[in-house]
């Protein structure tokens, strides 16, 4: 018998890797090549598609901040004062992400008026005894 000679199968080059599947992070790109013609005598068990990890800048993360607390009771027992309540921030911004606003917020407050006069510190020195 003759000797047989297999003749290879015939692709196209490779095509350009694609974008990265990510617009940020980490993502996969691939790349691609046809079939020309098959193999003669044999199989054809060369790869057409290839893929890779791809790497862009990290992605934003904006500042995540808790829910408000209570307002705190105002900060005088008589006349004008403020109360306060805050949040915490759960997550810092990183890489370009959308700051933290404010953590704390004050708002005014009046309790009843205070008293005042020569009796009135002889009335409390009573009241508290």
């Amino acid at each position: 018998m003759p000797e047989c000679h297999t003749i290879p199968c015939l692709l196209s080059p490779w095509s350009e890797w694609s974008d990265c599947s990510v617009t940020c992070g980490k993502g996969m790109r691939t790349r691609q090549r046809m079939l020309k013609s098959a193999a003669e005598l044999g199989d054809c068990n060369e790869e057409l598609e290839q893929a890779e990890k791809c790497m862009l800048p990290e992605c934003p993360i904006d500042c995540e901040l808790t829910e408000w607390s209570q307002w705190s009771e105002c900060n005088t027992s008589c006349g004008k004062g403020h109360m306060i309540r805050t949040r915490m921030i759960k997550t810092e911004p990183q890489f370009g992400g959308a700051a933290c606003p404010e953590t704390v917020q004050r708002t005014k407050c009046r309790v009843r008026k205070c008293l005042r006069g020569p009796g009135v510190e002889k009335r409390r020195w009573k009241e508290a005894r």
